[in-house]
C-alpha cells in the first residue's frame, strides 16, 4: 500500500496558518522562458478555486486542486513506496505551474496521491469523484480498490467512490497516468515529445480541477437543453433514473417567467414568452432551477438561440443566426499557456482570452484541435464569442493516420483507434451540448486523422441537428458537412459558390512579429509573413480585412485569422504569448466592423481567366526598359496566350498556358467605359510567388509570397488614379524560386451596400 500524505488541502474547508505556510514552502513554479501575468495569482491554496461545471451547479463540493504526491515510474511497476515530490494540480507535470517541469514520455507513468477528508453523507448519499481532464489514460483507485480506468485526453470523467471509503478520517486517492502523446494514435492535438513549429510541448496526467461532489442515490446525472427559438420555447431533458417527475423554473435576472414539469428521461418543453435571443450583440443568458422531485437540485442557465445554413435573397448558401444572416469573424484559438500549457493559471486568465477577443470585435472563435473546462465556454457563453468546436487531432507520422493534400483516400485506422476517437468524439459534444455559444463543430482539422469522412460527418449532424458541422477544415474534401472550408496563407480566399453548402474560410494571416522580452525562444520563431513593427503588422492585417469585403459579397460567410496568441516558436498571434497587445483592439474592431455591414456589391470590370481565358502578350525573356508602359511596340514580337499562366500541379488554378519558367512579363490592353473611383477599385489576383501589377505603366500592387487561391487585394493610390476611360494597358511581371507558380489578374469595382433599414 502507498503511504498517505499528512497536508490535505480542502478548499471548502479553513486551512491552518501552519499548512498554509508548509504548503507554500513545498511550491514554486517550475523556470519557463516567459510567464503570464496571473501567475503570481497561483499558490497552493488558490489554485482554480470556482466551482468547474458551470451549467449544473449543486451547493455542496470539495475541490480537490492543489498539492498532491508524483511520482514518475516504468510502465510496469505498482504503486509507488516512494515520491519523487510534490505536485500542484491541475497543472500539467510538464508545466512551470505544476511545479515540476518534467516530461515523462511514453516509456513510463505518472502516479499521484493525496488524502482527503471523509465527508459526512446523507442516509443513502453517494459520493463522486470528478475529474474535468487528464491526459490519457487513467486509472483511478481509491483506499487501494481500483474504480476503474478512463481513455481520453479531453473530455470530464467521474467514478462513485461510496463503497470504496472506509471509516477513516483520511481516504487514500492514487491515480496511474500513461499518455504516449505523438508516439499514439489517439487525439492528441498539437502535443508532441519533441516540440518545433506548428506543435508544442507534451501535456500529461491532471490538467482540469479534480472536485468531489455528494449526492443522493437517485440524482440528475446531466442536462440536455435545447432552445426552440421559432417557438418561444427550450426543451429540457433531465438524465436521472427514469421516471422521477422533474420541475423546472426559468428566471430571469433572478425573476421567476416560466415553469415546467415532466419525469426525467423525457423532454420537458417549457414556454419562454418574449423570448430574448443570445446573440454576440446580446449575450442574453436566463437561469434554470431544476428539481428532481424532493431529492436533488441543480442549477444552469441557456441562452436562446439557432444556427442554420440557409439561401439569402441571391440564392447563396450562408449562415444564420437567429433567422438572420451574420458573417463570422474570429481566430483560431490554440488556448495553450506558456506557465500552464493547457490550463490558463486563473479563471480570470480564462476570461481574458474571451473579453480581449471582444474587445477586438471578434464574435467568433475557432477553438483549435482542443477542448477547454467548462469555465472558458461559459465565458463564451456569457461575452457573446461563437464558438467553432474543434475536435482535437489524432495525427500519426504516416500516410495510414493521415491525408495530405492530393490523397484520394482517407485514412485508415484500426478498430481500437477509431474507436478511441469515435468515443472522445461523442464524450465533446456531450458535454458542451448546452453551451449557446458553440454554433460549429469541426470533427476534422485538414488531413490529421481524416478517416470515414463523411460518415464521421454525418454521425455529427445526426447526433447534434442543431448546430452546422465543418467539412474537413481545410485540405482534402468529400462533399459532406455542411461547410466547405478552404485554408489559405496568407490570403484570403473562398470556395465557389455552392448550391448545398456554405463556402467558408478556416484559417488564414498568420502574420508574424516578434515581440523582444515576450518570446519563448530567442531564435528560430516564425509566422507566415514575418514583420518588424507593430505598426507593419497592423497596416498589413487591415489589408487582409479589406480583401475580405468582397469576398462576402462572392458568397464568404466566415474568416478564421491565424491566430489570437502566439504559442511557443509561432510569433503569428495578435497577442504574445504571455497575452501583451501587438495591435490596438480598437482599431481591428473598427476595421472588423465593416465585415458584419451588408456586403458590397462586385462587379468584374476586367475578368481573370477563372471562367473563360483572356488573351494576354507574354515573355519569360527580360524585356527591354519601358514594357510596363503604353506604346511599348516590342510586345508585337511577345508570344500570345490564355490566362491563367503556370503550371498544372500549383493547386486551385486554371492553367490554359504552361509557364514553368523562373519569371515571366505579360501585357493586355482592356478597355473601360469610364473612369472608376480609387475607393472602390481592386484586384482579382492568384499570383505564385511575387508580383507587380502595372496601369498604364504605374505600380498599382507589389505582392511578395504566394497565394493557395484567388484573393481580392487593394491597389495604389497611384495606380487606380492611371486608370482611364478608354483603352488602358495593363502590365505584370512575376517571379517563382521553386514549387507551384502560377499568375492571373483581373480588375473588380465594388460598390457599397447601404445598410438594412431598421
Amino acid at each position: 500500500m502507498n503511504r498517505r500524505i499528512t497536508f490535505t488541502l480542502l478548499l471548502t474547508a479553513a486551512a491552518c496558518a501552519g499548512g498554509s505556510l508548509r504548503a507554500a514552502a513545498e511550491w514554486s513554479p517550475a523556470k519557463a522562458p516567459i510567464m503570464t501575468p496571473w501567475a503570481k495569482d497561483v499558490s497552493p491554496d488558490k489554485a482554480l478555486p470556482e466551482y468547474p461545471r458551470p451549467q449544473m451547479v449543486r451547493k455542496h463540493w470539495t475541490n480537490l486542486n492543489g498539492l498532491w504526491d508524483y511520482a514518475i515510474t516504468d510502465l510496469d511497476s505498482g504503486v509507488p513506496q516512494k515520491w519523487d515530490g510534490r505536485i500542484l494540480v491541475p497543472f500539467a507535470i510538464e508545466s512551470a505551474l505544476s511545479g515540476v517541469g518534467k516530461n515523462v514520455g511514453p516509456e513510463k507513468a505518472l502516479w499521484y496521491h493525496r488524502a482527503f477528508a471523509k465527508p459526512e453523507l446523507e442516509k443513502g448519499g453517494r459520493l463522486l469523484l470528478h475529474f474535468g481532464a487528464v491526459d490519457w489514460l487513467t486509472q483511478v483507485y481509491v483506499n487501494g480498490k481500483l474504480l476503474g480506468q478512463h481513455r481520453g485526453g479531453y473530455d470530464p470523467f467521474s467514478f462513485d467512490v461510496t463503497e470504496a471509503l472506509t471509516d477513516a478520517k483520511e481516504q487514500s486517492l492514487v491515480l496511474r497516468v500513461w499518455d504516449p502523446t505523438d508516439a499514439g494514435s489517439q487525439p492528441r492535438g498539437k502535443q508532441v515529445i519533441n516540440p518545433g513549429g506548428i506543435f508544442y510541448t507534451s501535456v500529461t496526467g491532471i490538467w482540469q480541477t479534480v472536485w468531489l461532489e455528494p449526492v443522493p442515490t437517485a440524482h440528475i446525472r446531466s442536462l440536455k437543453i435545447t432552445p426552440q427559438v421559432d417557438d418561444s420555447a427550450v426543451d429540457i431533458v433531465v438524465n436521472a433514473p427514469a421516471g422521477q417527475p422533474v420541475q423546472i423554473d426559468v428566471l430571469d435576472g433572478g425573476k421567476l417567467i416560466a415553469k415546467g414539469e415532466g419525469i426525467s428521461g423525457k423532454p420537458v418543453q417549457v414556454k419562454v414568452p418574449e423570448a430574448k435571443l443570445w446573440s454576440p450583440d446580446s449575450p442574453h443568458l436566463y437561469d434554470l432551477v431544476v428539481r428532481l422531485g424532493k431529492t436533488d437540485e441543480v442549477k444552469s442557465y441557456f441562452g436562446q438561440r439557432k444556427i442554420e445554413m440557409r439561401k439569402d435573397e441571391a440564392g447563396i448558401p450562408r449562415m444564420y443566426l437567429n433567422n438572420k444572416v451574420l458573417f463570422q469573424m474570429g481566430p483560431l484559438d490554440q488556448g495553450w499557456w506558456p506557465d500552464g500549457l493547457y490550463t490558463a493559471p486563473t479563471d480570470a486568465a480564462l476570461k481574458f482570452d474571451v473579453e480581449m477577443m471582444r474587445k477586438m470585435g471578434f464574435n467568433m472563435a475557432r477553438k483549435h484541435v482542443k477542448a477547454e473546462p467548462a469555465r472558458w465556454y461559459y465565458w463564451a457563453d456569457k461575452l457573446g464569442l461563437m464558438v467553432w468546436q474543434d475536435m482535437p487531432s489524432m495525427m500519426v507520422r504516416g500516410e495510414r493516420h493521415n491525408v495530405r493534400p492530393g490523397l484520394p483516400h482517407d485514412a485508415n485506422l484500426t478498430a481500437q483507434e477509431s474507436l478511441d476517437y469515435h468515443t472522445e468524439l461523442k464524450a465533446l459534444i456531450d458535454a458542451n451540448v448546452n453551451a449557446p455559444s458553440i454554433v460549429v463543430w469541426v470533427p476534422f482539422n485538414e488531413g490529421w486523422g481524416q478517416h470515414d469522412t463523411n460518415a464521421v460527418l454525418q454521425w455529427t449532424k445526426k447526433y447534434d441537428p442543431t448546430r452546422l458541422v465543418d467539412g474537413p477544415s481545410g485540405w482534402e474534401d468529400r462533399g459532406g458537412g455542411d461547410l466547405k472550408d478552404m485554408h489559405n496563407y496568407p490570403g484570403p480566399g473562398m470556395f465557389p459558390v455552392m448550391k448545398d453548402r456554405v463556402s467558408v474560410l478556416g484559417e488564414f494571416g498568420g502574420l508574424g512579429l516578434q515581440v523582444p522580452n515576450h518570446l519563448w525562444q530567442l531564435d528560430k520563431n516564425w509566422g507566415y509573413r514575418s514583420f518588424k513593427t507593430k505598426e507593419e503588422l497592423a497596416e498589413n492585417y487591415r489589408q487582409l480585412v479589406a480583401k475580405l469585403k468582397p469576398l462576402i459579397a462572392r458568397g464568404l460567410a466566415a474568416a478564421v485569422y491565424t491566430q489570437i496568441t502566439d504559442v511557443e516558436v509561432e510569433v503569428n498571434g495578435l497577442l504574445t504569448y504571455d497575452r501583451q497587445l501587438k495591435v490596438d483592439p480598437a482599431e481591428l474592431a473598427k476595421w472588423h466592423a465593416e465585415l458584419y455591414l451588408p456586403p458590397p456589391k462586385v462587379s468584374a470590370l476586367v475578368p481573370t481567366g477563372e471562367q473563360s481565358g483572356k488573351v494576354w502578350s507574354y515573355t519569360t525573356e527580360r524585356p527591354a526598359d519601358g514594357w510596363e508602359k503604353p506604346g511599348f511596340a516590342a510586345d508585337a514580337k511577345w508570344k500570345q496566350g490564355e490566362s491563367g499562366f503556370g503550371t498544372k500541379e500549383t493547386r486551385n488554378t486554371v492553367v490554359r498556358t504552361v509557364w514553368n519558367t523562373p519569371e515571366i512579363w505579360l501585357r493586355r490592353e482592356v478597355t473601360l467605359d469610364k473612369p472608376v473611383d480609387a475607393d472602390k477599385l481592386a484586384l482579382s489576383i492568384y499570383h505564385d510567388e511575387d508580383a507587380e501589377v502595372y496601369f498604364n505603366g504605374v505600380l498599382a500592387a507589389k505582392l511578395s509570397g504566394y497565394l493557395f487561391d484567388y484573393t481580392v487585394t487593394p491597389v495604389t493610390a497611384e495606380g487606380a488614379k492611371a486608370l482611364r476611360a478608354g483603352r488602358n494597358t495593363i502590365a505584370i511581371h512575376c517571379r517563382q524560386s521553386g514549387g507551384g507558380q502560377y499568375i492571373d489578374v483581373g480588375l473588380l469595382s465594388l460598390e457599397k451596400a447601404e445598410p438594412a433599414k431598421p
